[in-house]
């Protein structure tokens, strides 16, 4: 969201400069993003700090800080809009340590990390955002005196007038590699994403640069508030006129918000709906749809927290007297599912069989048991990058690996819970084959009693989803976070 422009104060002539220059600051200390500030920074801007510091030094989560630190500062709409695109920015775009550390005659580390983090506010300000240059050093060297003090404000100052001397293409000029001589490369610092990250993406996509130029372009927008309408607690119509949000795109419980806090949506503060991607939703759906002989009445979400995917479950399956049963090996996120299926204890909800606190690689249940299964893997999480701007840092190639044994047990371990004829549903919110493809054929291999069932009929008008049997998304064809999904029958 571009800032607002602020109007220059008027300047009385008849005063001495120091005078004006004194008025000046007073009046600067009253402007927000371009506008009005408080105090000397605005709320917004403080937001973003207060949430980039947190990822960068206690390991916190953008998408969960996010929200907590808008409804703190009391920031909504234009104000809202742009500390999340401002922090969003600073923590996706680790690219721009490349460009600090060559206006900083030290290295990055040795930087206070409040120092840093302001640094990064800026850069993003300068070379991401419609922020007059200005207004961005200024108000960065404002940041910067209230979290680290006077001297380490004077030295944002000149940082930023260095990173200011270039546009974000001119310094890609210098920063990228040559992209005849290496595009993977080139690809990784224009689109601020790890090299690593960006072989698994032209991987996935067949090895097409053009088609991984455009995922890492979609990772990198502002990612779009999804609400999820669980079946029988509410309506994509309740949404829409509670939130002003609008209908999805492919999911028939999905809407759109427009904008704001997804909270103060009288639906979602109820439990009668919740924040979902319409990818995560697509996935639930197919499972659900999937065609079945022989009874429809257990079902089982094996790696259920948060709750999302579980409460549209349940919701579909009350639809026709069939109930779920979730399970989460994590006591707190059991917690969280328990109270996302049952919000209120005096009002049973239709299609839950209940929650379990239990290791779903070691069965609680007696083989056969469940009808449908759903095993959504923990991952690297590399579908969901717009979302969770930090992760693409955080995470390294050995991820995948260190994860890969457990996927394959979980796999196996749904594939033994449903009985002969049931399907289940392996998923994960990354496009990596080593925890997509690779997965489903070692579990497969050697098994004469399983077989892939096309996933593609489960969405209908959902389109580009390749040649089957599994589905690959992707933010780019779909407007969704790159779920994987694989479809799988017990014949024997």
């Amino acid at each position: 969201m571009p800032p607002t422009t602020h109007h220059t104060a008027r300047r009385d002539r008849d005063r001495p400069d120091r005078d004006r220059r004194d008025q000046g600051r007073r009046d600067q200390g009253r402007r927000d993003q371009g506008g009005r500030r408080r105090g000397g920074v605005d709320p917004a801007r403080l937001a973003a700090y207060d949430v980039v510091h947190a990822v960068s030094t206690r390991d916190a989560y953008a998408n969960l800080a996010l929200p907590a630190a808008l409804r703190e500062r009391g920031l909504s709409g234009r104000d809202a809009a742009f500390a999340t695109e401002l922090t969003h920015g600073a923590l996706r775009r680790g690219g721009y340590d490349d460009v600090l550390s060559r206006c900083v005659n030290r290295p990055l580390p040795e930087l206070d990390s409040e120092v840093l983090d302001v640094l990064r506010l800026g850069a993003h300000q300068l070379l991401g955002m419609r922020v007059p240059s200005h207004a961005a050093v200024a108000t960065s060297v404002d940041l910067a005196r209230r979290v680290a003090g006077v001297g380490p404000s004077k030295f944002v100052n000149a940082v930023l007038r260095k990173v200011a001397a270039r546009d974000l293409a001119g310094w890609l000029a210098e920063i990228a590699p040559d992209p005849s001589l290496d595009p993977v490369g080139h690809l990784a610092s224009v689109h601020a994403h790890p090299r690593w990250v960006v072989e698994a993406f032209r991987d996935a996509l067949g090895g097409s640069l053009e088609e991984t130029a455009a995922v890492l372009a979609a990772d990198n927008e502002p990612p779009r508030v999804t609400l999820a309408a669980w079946p029988g607690r509410s309506s994509v119509e309740d949404l829409c006129t509670e939130g002003s949000a609008r209908r999805g795109s492919w999911s028939p419980y999905a809407a759109i918000l427009a904008e704001g806090d997804p909270h103060r949506v009288r639906a979602v503060a109820q439990g009668r709906a919740g924040v979902q991607d319409e990818g995560s939703q697509l996935v639930a759906l197919a499972l659900a749809r999937a065609p079945l002989d022989g009874p429809d009445e257990r079902w089982l979400d094996l790696c259920a927290g948060p709750g999302g995917k579980a409460a549209l479950l349940a919701g579909l399956a009350g639809q026709r007297s069939a109930g779920l049963l979730a399970v989460e090996r994590q006591p707190h996120r059991a917690g969280l599912v328990a109270r996302t299926l049952v919000p209120r204890r005096d009002r049973p909800t239709r299609g839950v069989l209940g929650t379990l606190v239990a290791d779903g690689t070691v069965s609680a249940w007696r083989p056969g048991s469940f009808d449908r299964v759903l095993v959504d893997v923990p991952c690297t999480g590399l579908g969901a990058l717009r979302r969770r701007p930090e992760a693409r840092w955080r995470r390294a190639a050995s991820d995948v690996a260190g994860l890969r044994p457990l996927q394959e047990r979980l796999l196996a371990s749904a594939l033994e819970a449903v009985r002969v004829g049931g399907i289940v549903a392996y998923a994960t919110c990354s496009p990596h084959l080593a925890e997509t493809q690779d997965v489903v054929a070692a579990v497969l291999a050697g098994r004469d009693d399983v077989e892939r069932v096309d996933a593609r009929p489960s969405l209908p008008g959902v389109p580009d989803l390749g040649e089957g049997p599994e589905i690959q998304l992707w933010p780019h064809r779909h407007g969704t976070d790159a779920m994987f999904l694989a479809l799988l029958r017990r014949t024997g």
